[in-house]
Order: structure tokens, then C-alpha cells, then sequence
């Protein structure tokens, strides 16, 4: 017959799961945690994201923008900015997982005060003209469509002589630089930095396909700082004639660093494509979460079945391999944004092209 004792110490033992469980509480103390525990969650089978797709109409931005005008002084805020805030990120300023984007707002006679950080930025103009920015001692004025580089640790500020209210579209790798806790910023003594050079002198030593005999090949960052709308429609409407549409991105060029081929930002890849009216993609889905500007006309894009209806100005947002497609009402001009250019170093970024 069993022993009552031992029948008694068998049913005292306690559970495997009770006995792992002590276990991983006794390693917590000493700040051990096992990976069979949580291997799934942080290397998944595919990107996982918080990040939505969303869409933010112009019209009511800009309406918010110009009441922030009213409360707040471009000097008193540094830089009156809305952040476009994805709604599965909120509370992180970010509008992917990696990157920031706002709206930014500078009035007749302001000057946003000159100062420096390491995050790169992008300006991409939605709307104004005359207003400038300036950027380690050289200004250039602003057109919509200009797409404008703030490389990181030089000084810039921004201006505006003309009448009219100067918006535009501010994107930044400040996710990133947190992440690698890379973060500096710094004050210029002066609101304003002096011009040092010439109006256009960037685009005249770099912009021609030429370089100065002693240019630093080194540069990460392009030496262009301004890409006028008017030549990069120009190409595209050049390129539209040769009648070459590529089915999941109509026509779709990069920004490119003229010193390396490569893209013309360190973190951040800048694109601009044309859909001729009624043209509509294949699917497509990549790993870098895609932030779009409408320049000109109107369309649908679909983001894995949701639709999203855009129009002049207006913004969206792309999730990290999501399927996308888009038609195009009317010929359609689109500006775009990502961190493609810091996954093609890090030999992360994929793309998969669905049928037609």
C-alpha cells in the first residue's frame, strides 16, 4: 500500500509551471529575463507596428494652424509646429515608429530663431511663397513643391518678407536620433545667422553636375540644399512623354545626393511621382512606413482595404509593409518621405510588388 506521507509530499510538490514561474521571479531581481519567454513578440514573423494608416485633410490643419498663429509668436514657440501625430502613436510625437512630422507655420514678418540639432530635417513647401530659410550662412527662397534640407548640426532659421502666411511640411528622423540617444540642440546668439553667401550659390557649385576641385567626397548629406519644384515637374513631365509607367508606382523618381548617387538625406529617402488621370497601381508593400504630400490633384489611395481620399495638400500615412494602392482621379503630383535610406545602410529594407 502507498504511504500516506509520501502521497502527501506528492501532492504538496508544486507544478512544473509553478516552479518556472518562481524561477523567473528569482532572476527578475537580478534583472534577467528568459528569451524563450518573449522571443516571438521582439523577433516576429513580419514588421509590427502601432503605426495606422491616416490621413490629414489640409483644410482643417491649416485652419489650426492659422489660430495657433494668433496665440503664439513664432519667436516665443522657436517653431509654431503642429505634429502630425499617427493615432496608434499617440503621446510619441511620431508619425511612423521612426519619424516625425509636423506643420509649420511662419506669418508675414516673422523670423523663426536660428538654431542647430543632430536630427536631419526636410522642408517640403505646401504653401507660399517669398518666405526663406537659411542654412550655415546661405538663404534660399521657398516655392511650393521645394523640397529643402536641413542637414544635422547646422545652423538654420526661416523668414518670411512677403504677405502672405508660409506652410510647410517638416519631416525629421527624431525617433531615430532618440533611439541611439544621439540628441543635441543648441541656440545661435543672434535670431538671425549672417549670410555669408550668395543666393543659389549651393545649386550653382553643385546642382550642374560638376563639383569644386576640393569638395569633401565624404559628405553624407547632399550639397544641394533646396530642389526647386519647377526643374523636378519639369523632369517628370519630360519623362511622362516617353509613356513608361511602372504599374505600382506610376512614375516615381528619388532625390538623390549628386556627390554619391545616394540618397540625398543620411536617414531619411525622399521620393516624388506622377499618376496620369485615371492610372491606378498594382499593389506594393515595403518595410519603410511611407509619408505622403499631396502637391497636386486628386485621388484614392487604398491601404490594405481602407480607403483614404486625398486631394491637394492634404497628408497620409503609410504603416511598414501594408498594401497600398493608388488611383489617380486626375494627373496627380505626389510628394514622399520615409526611412528607406537608413534601411538600405542597415540591409534591412524589402519591397514586395503585388499583380495588377
Amino acid at each position: 500500500m502507498p504511504d500516506d506521507d509520501e502521497d502527501n509530499k506528492m501532492a504538496d510538490a508544486p507544478t512544473e509551471a509553478q516552479r518556472r514561474q518562481a524561477y523567473y521571479e528569482r532572476i527578475a531581481a537580478d534583472d534577467f529575463t528568459p528569451l524563450w519567454e518573449v522571443l516571438s513578440a521582439i523577433i516576429t514573423k513580419e514588421p509590427k507596428s502601432d503605426c495606422v494608416a491616416h490621413l490629414w485633410p489640409y483644410e482643417k490643419a491649416r485652419a489650426y494652424l492659422m489660430e495657433a498663429g494668433e496665440l503664439i509668436t513664432a519667436r516665443e514657440a522657436e517653431r509654431r509646429v503642429l505634429i502630425l501625430e499617427n493615432p496608434g502613436l499617440r503621446g510619441q510625437s511620431r508619425i511612423t515608429t521612426s519619424l516625425y512630422a509636423g506643420l509649420q507655420l511662419v506669418r508675414p514678418g516673422e523670423v523663426a530663431p536660428a538654431h542647430r540639432h543632430s536630427q536631419s530635417a526636410l522642408r517640403f513647401i505646401v504653401e507660399g511663397s517669398g518666405g526663406h530659410t537659411a542654412v550655415d550662412g546661405e538663404r534660399t527662397p521657398m516655392a511650393v513643391g521645394d523640397f529643402v534640407i536641413t542637414p544635422p548640426w547646422t545652423f538654420h532659421d526661416h523668414g518670411n518678407h512677403s504677405d502672405e502666411p508660409m506652410i510647410w511640411l517638416d519631416g525629421l528622423d527624431i525617433p531615430m536620433v532618440s533611439f541611439f540617444d544621439a540628441s543635441f540642440a543648441e541656440g545661435h546668439p543672434d535670431e538671425e545667422q549672417a549670410v555669408i553667401r550668395e543666393t543659389g550659390d549651393s545649386q550653382a557649385r553643385y546642382g550642374a553636375n560638376m563639383l569644386p576641385i576640393d569638395f569633401d567626397s565624404r559628405s553624407v548629406v547632399s550639397p544641394v540644399f533646396n530642389y526647386p519644384y519647377a526643374r523636378t515637374r519639369e523632369a517628370l513631365e519630360s519623362m511622362r512623354r516617353q509613356d513608361e509607367w511602372d504599374s505600382c508606382h506610376g512614375l516615381k523618381m528619388r532625390y538623390i545626393n549628386p556627390n554619391t548617387g545616394g540618397f540625398a538625406m543620411p536617414t531619411m529617402a525622399t521620393f516624388m511621382q506622377l499618376l496620369p488621370s485615371g492610372f491606378s497601381t498594382a499593389p506594393y508593400r515595403s518595410t519603410d512606413a511611407m509619408v505622403f504630400s499631396v502637391v497636386e490633384g486628386s485621388g484614392t489611395s487604398t491601404v490594405d482595404g481602407v480607403d483614404m481620399a486625398w486631394g491637394p495638400k492634404d497628408i497620409f500615412v503609410v504603416p511598414s509593409w501594408k498594401w497600398i494602392t493608388h488611383h489617380a482621379g486626375e494627373d496627380a503630383v505626389l510628394f514622399s518621405f520615409s526611412d528607406r535610406a537608413a534601411q538600405h545602410k542597415l540591409g534591412l529594407w524589402r519591397e514586395q510588388r503585388g499583380k495588377s
